[in-house]
C-alpha cells in the first residue's frame, strides 16, 4: 500500500471517529435541547467559524452565492437532515439510527435518476431492495414503540441525498471553502426558523428552555468537530480516492453502536444488528458493483 493511500485511509478514519463523536454528544443533550434547537445553534456556530476562515482567506469576493435556488436547496437539504438525525438519536438507540442513515447513497440513486435523468444500474436496483429491506427489520420494533416518528432517520439519510444532488449543481462555481459556508449558512436560517415554529407550536417535544452552558459548550464542540471531519475526509479523497475511502464510512456506523452500548445502555438485539448487517452489505455490494453515486455519508 503506497505512503499515500495508507494515510488518506486514517484521515478517513479519523474524520468518521470525529463524526461519531458528534453524535455521542448530540445524544447525550436528550431531554436538556431539542433536536431543532441543537441542530440550529451547531449550524450558526458552523456558518460563524466558516465565515471567518472565509473572510480571511479569500475577502468579501468569497461570499457569493451562484446559482441561488441551488444553494437554497442545499440549505434546506441540510437542515432536514441535521433536525431529523438530532431528533432520531434522542428517541432511539444511536446505532440504530445511524445504521438507517446509511441509506443514503441508495436514496441518492433514486433521486439522481429522478432529478438528474442518471440511468439507474440494475445493481443499484438491487443495493436499494436489499438496504430498505434491512431498514425494516431495525425498525421493526420502534415503529410499534414510536409510530411515524421511528422514520427520522429515512428522513435523514433523504435530506443527506438531496444535499448530494444539489452539490452536484453548484460543483465548480465556487471553492470548497465558500460552498461549505454557503450550505452552513443558509441550513442555519432555516434551522432557525424551524426551532421558532417548533416552539411556537406548543409540542412539548419542541419547546426550546433556557440555554444551559454544557449544551452552548456541547455544540460549539460538535460544530469544531463536525468541520475538521469533513476537512479531514476532504484529504482523504485526495490521497486514497472517493472509492478508495467508502468503505471507512463504516466506521461511524460501528462506533456508534459501541458508544451507545457503553455510554447509554444501548444493547441492540441480534435481529436489529442483523438488520444493520444488511444495509451494510447492500451499500459494500454497490460500491464494489462501479462507482459510488453519492459522496460517503456524512450525518453531521
Amino acid at each position: 500500500m503506497q505512503d499515500s493511500h495508507r494515510s488518506g485511509l486514517l484521515f478517513a478514519l479519523g474524520g468518521f471517529a470525529l463524526l461519531s463523536l458528534g453524535d455521542v454528544l448530540v445524544k447525550s443533550m436528550a431531554g436538556a435541547w431539542p433536536g431543532t434547537a441543537i441542530a440550529a445553534l451547531r449550524y450558526v456556530f458552523g456558518a460563524l467559524g466558516l465565515g471567518i476562515i472565509l473572510l480571511v482567506r479569500e475577502g468579501p469576493r468569497g461570499f457569493a452565492f451562484p446559482k441561488l435556488r441551488w444553494q437554497v436547496l442545499r440549505g434546506l437539504s441540510v437542515a432536514m437532515s441535521a433536525v431529523s438525525f438530532f431528533s432520531a438519536v434522542h428517541l432511539m438507540p444511536i446505532g440504530e439510527a445511524t445504521a438507517i442513515s446509511f441509506t443514503s447513497p441508495m436514496i441518492t440513486a433514486l433521486l439522481s435518476a429522478i432529478l438528474l435523468g442518471e440511468p439507474m444500474r440494475k445493481e443499484t436496483w438491487i443495493a436499494t431492495v436489499v438496504a430498505f429491506s434491512g431498514v425494516l427489520v431495525i425498525l421493526r420494533p420502534n415503529l410499534s414503540l414510536l409510530g411515524p416518528v421511528a422514520l427520522l432517520p429515512v428522513v435523514a439519510a433523504s435530506g443527506m441525498a438531496l444535499l448530494m444532488v444539489a452539490n452536484r449543481k453548484v460543483a465548480g462555481t465556487g471553492s470548497l471553502l465558500s460552498m461549505q459556508f454557503n450550505v452552513a449558512l443558509i441550513g442555519a436560517g432555516f434551522l432557525c426558523l424551524g426551532t421558532w415554529a417548533g416552539h411556537d407550536s406548543g409540542i412539548h417535544f419542541f419547546q426550546v428552555p433556557a440555554l444551559p452552558m454544557p449544551v452552548l459548550i456541547k455544540c460549539a464542540v460538535i460544530a469544531i468537530s463536525a468541520s475538521c471531519a469533513h476537512a479531514l475526509i476532504y484529504v482523504a479523497t485526495t490521497r486514497a480516492g472517493p472509492a478508495s475511502i467508502a468503505p471507512m464510512t463504516y466506521v461511524q456506523l460501528l462506533l456508534a453502536g459501541t458508544f451507545g452500548w457503553v455510554l447509554f445502555g444501548e444493547r441492540p438485539d441480534l435481529v436489529a444488528a442483523f438488520g444493520a448487517l444488511v444495509i451494510v452489505g447492500a451499500g459494500l455490494y454497490l460500491w464494489r458493483a462501479g462507482k459510488p453515486p453519492s459522496e460517503p455519508a456524512m450525518t453531521d
